[in-house]
């Protein structure tokens, strides 16, 4: 399980609305001990500041726990607000999914 690698896809719009779910699904595998997780963005339309606090509390939380955290497939206009943020700086982000887990498997 310590290797174990999680992709969660999100889809949709991320804002105050939809950004607890997204927590939820990013939460799930960290309770079940996966601390290797790979947060697939590739249908991600929009990226509220909620969406952002999300993936920064789960970045933290995971390593915490001692794991790794990914982004992956992020469209150009939510890596925009990712570069305009400085939150680019904060994750390590790749460009589809299957590149995100071979980062964290090697």
């Amino acid at each position: 399980m310590a290797d174990e690698v999680e992709v969660v896809k999100v889809e949709g719009r991320i804002d105050a609305n939809s950004a607890p779910e997204m927590e939820a699904m990013i939460n799930a595998p960290l309770e079940r001990g996966v601390k290797k997780i790979v947060v697939d963005l590739s249908g991600v339309e929009y990226m509220s500041s909620a969406g952002l606090r999300v993936l920064l509390a789960s970045l933290k939380k995971t390593r915490a726990m001692g794991g790794e955290m990914r982004l992956a497939g992020m469209q150009p206009f939510v890596k925009e607000v990712f570069d305009m943020t400085g939150f680019s700086r904060l994750f390590i982000v790749s460009s589809t999914a299957e590149d995100a887990v071979k980062s964290l498997s090697s």
